[in-house]
């Protein structure tokens, strides 16, 4: 009996839960990406310029979000301001997902500028990202 009141307490559950892997993977809506899975959560967000330079932050630091239609998005960091300008960035995709939400909602791992033939095209969907900066 004392056995299995030890057991009870030490050891630890089994775990064999296999990860969905149709959820695992980001989907791709263009200038951004999407966790799909209900619990799904981005740890960092990756800020992709289009000259190949690449900072990721936490989203644990980040403090505030701004949207400003005319001004863009201003993400608020202890020392750092990240400004995405562009169009759309409240604007529904085509499958519910908007950059806006999904970036409060820790949806989105990624964010990426988008080139000048995307920017030129009338088809290049609802959502451009015409510049990314911030603060050094």
């Amino acid at each position: 009996m004392s056995d299995s009141l030890i057991d009870r307490y030490t050891k630890r559950p089994a775990t064999n839960v296999v990860p969905d892997d149709e959820n695992a993977v980001p989907e791709d809506l263009g200038c951004f990406g999407w966790l799909r899975g209900v619990r799904d959560r981005a740890l960092m967000l990756e800020l992709r310029k289009a000259d190949g330079h690449i900072l990721a932050v936490g989203y644990a630091w980040i403090e505030r979000i701004e949207l400003v239609p005319e001004d863009g998005l201003t993400l608020h960091l202890p020392g750092r301001k990240i400004r995405i300008k562009g169009s759309g960035l409240n604007s529904d995709t085509g499958s519910s997902a908007r950059l806006f939400d999904g970036l409060i909602r820790q949806r989105v791992p990624w964010v990426r500028e988008s080139d000048r033939a995307e920017q030129l095209r009338q088809d290049h969907g609802p959502v451009t990202i015409e510049s990314i900066t911030w603060d050094e």
